[in-house]
């Protein structure tokens, strides 16, 4: 035996060590680095055989699972795109990310079949094209692509990237799209992004995946802690009490979480909180949505100084604060990242001092991005080398950076971003709706929940029946986390003469006596 370390990268440790266990599926099963690594090398041929090549898309609509994990070691060393998409989407939503990416592959798992038929169908992707896990009609079966093809790696090795998909304020979501680099998948910044926290390689790492893996952040801190040699248990469906369960079983010390997990774990009865041991966790790391004081300050209170936040986007980052940085300032997301810059601006494109309340913009020194088909988008959301998503804050002296308000229409609920103008424009599909508002109100669960607010239609009476109606129009155009929960009416929307929306005075309405947390 020999004392060196063990050698950084997935591809590397599966090579000298394929005995090794880097993966717990959601049902318990066991994976080693060498059986993922073969059925990964499986997926690249089985791609290249469906007609993918360098710098082609495929999108995955799965949920945690070790498909989701092989779709993405698969795209990273045979230079294709990843798209993964929201499974809680509805099939005309599945059907805009396949036709905008040019997925020329879906992967669906047969408890999303309908939608991804769906949205197949209306992208007219051909049904050679079309793979799920399970059964179900119009798709080959997924082990069709793994069938006979080889457990070598494939020739060509070269670095691929995932194409995540964010809304934008237009309400159609736009790819992030990274030029590919041309690399060997080794070289990949595999390390850097965790070590941003404090996490190192090896080092008796457990990784709990909680939330879904569709999403940036959780498949980027996934994917890290796999390629730094760190164990990684899967949750498919989340429940407070059995993340505490996991946290115990397999001594997890580091996860990735928003907020509303940290208030569905503090519900929980003290002696079911009791019962498990969680001081394994080194690493409790929240972000995407804002945290309350009292809930953050209770969750140090029972994990210690684990508790850590970000802020970040989709199009990259950001800041971090430890505990003791929150709790020295409370109300940080904390200062930036070593491999980015913070700045705040005016209207005007001046960079503000500290103290003084602008946009927030973030600078990148691992590479640029742009939004795919808007190059619209992409000008206009940068000065220079920064970019931003629309929050507003400012930096203190320090360089710690808070937020004082956001993209002010945006609707955080569960720690999901969900933008008004998509449902907006679902509720003026309806013969009955006139003008309509959607916006956030209070839900001490969630945040936030999607209030509608509709000017009727002449002839049309408001009314709990024509509520239940629009609601119904609704659930068969927007994903569940999206629909209007409840409907108000309004007689006239308050507009300026430009046809602006005064939203706030529908809003405010709803937050008094509540403070927003923004």
């Amino acid at each position: 035996m020999t004392n060196s370390p063990p050698p950084n990268g997935f591809w590397a440790q599966a090579a000298a060590d394929p005995d090794r266990t880097v993966l717990i599926a959601p049902d318990g099963e066991e994976w080693t680095a060498g059986r993922l690594h073969a059925v990964s090398n499986r997926l690249v041929h089985g791609l290249r055989a469906a007609g993918l090549e360098r710098g082609d898309a495929f999108a995955v609509v799965l949920p945690n699972g070790v498909e989701f994990f092989t779709a993405y070691l698969a795209a990273s060393q045979a230079g294709f795109y990843l798209v993964p998409v929201n499974h809680h989407l509805v099939g005309p939503e599945i059907a805009w990310i396949v036709a905008d990416s040019g997925a020329k592959v879906l992967i669906a798992h047969e408890r999303f079949a309908d939608a991804a038929r769906q949205a197949a169908d209306e992208a007219e992707l051909p049904a050679a094209r079309r793979y799920l896990v399970g059964t179900a009609d119009g798709f080959r079966p997924y082990r069709e692509l793994l069938d006979e093809q080889p457990d070598s790696a494939p020739d060509g090795r070269t670095l691929g990237w995932v194409m995540n998909y964010t809304s934008g304020t237009t309400g159609r979501p736009r790819g992030i799209r990274r030029p590919l680099p041309g690399t060997p998948p080794e070289q990949a910044h595999l390390g850097g992004f965790l070590g941003i926290f404090g996490i190192r390689p090896f080092d008796g790492n457990v990784h709990l995946v909680c939330s879904p893996l569709y999403h940036t952040a959780v498949l980027q801190f996934a994917g890290a802690s796999l390629h730094l040699g760190h164990r990684v248990v899967l949750m498919d469906k989340w429940t407070p009490q059995g993340m505490l369960a996991l946290i115990d079983r397999h001594r997890c010390t580091h996860t990735h979480m928003v907020p509303t997990q940290f208030h569905r774990l503090l519900a929980l009865p003290a002696a079911t909180r009791a019962a498990y041991d969680v001081s394994s966790l080194r690493h409790a790391i929240h972000g995407a949505a804002p945290c309350p004081d009292h809930v953050k300050r209770a969750m140090i209170d029972w994990w210690g100084g684990c508790v850590e936040e970000y802020y970040a986007a989709s199009e990259g980052g950001g800041a971090f604060a430890t505990a003791e940085d929150w709790l020295k300032k409370p109300g940080t997301v904390g200062r930036a990242w070593p491999i980015s810059e913070l700045a705040v601006f005016d209207d005007d494109g001046n960079r503000l001092p500290p103290g003084e309340l602008g946009t927030v913009y973030m600078k990148m020194t691992t590479g640029g991005f742009r939004y795919h088909k808007d190059e619209g988008k992409t000008r206009k959301n940068r000065i220079g080398d920064f970019f931003t998503v629309g929050d507003l804050g400012y930096l203190d002296e320090d360089g710690y950076l808070f937020l004082r308000d956001r993209k002010i229409d945006m609707i955080i609920s569960g720690g999901v971003n969900i933008y008004p103008a998509e449902i907006e424009s679902a509720l003026l599909g309806h013969p009955a709706v006139a003008d309509a508002a959607a916006f956030g109100i209070p839900h001490d669960d969630w945040g936030e929940e999607v209030k509608a607010v509709v000017e009727p239609a002449e002839g049309h009476v408001p009314g709990p029946g024509l509520a239940a109606d629009i609601l119904a129009h609704c659930e068969r155009q927007l994903a569940g986390y999206k629909r209007p929960k409840t409907v108000d009416f309004i007689a006239v929307m308050p507009r300026d003469p430009n046809g602006k929306l005064y939203k706030r005075r529908l809003r405010d309405p709803y937050w008094e006596g509540r403070e927003r947390a923004v």
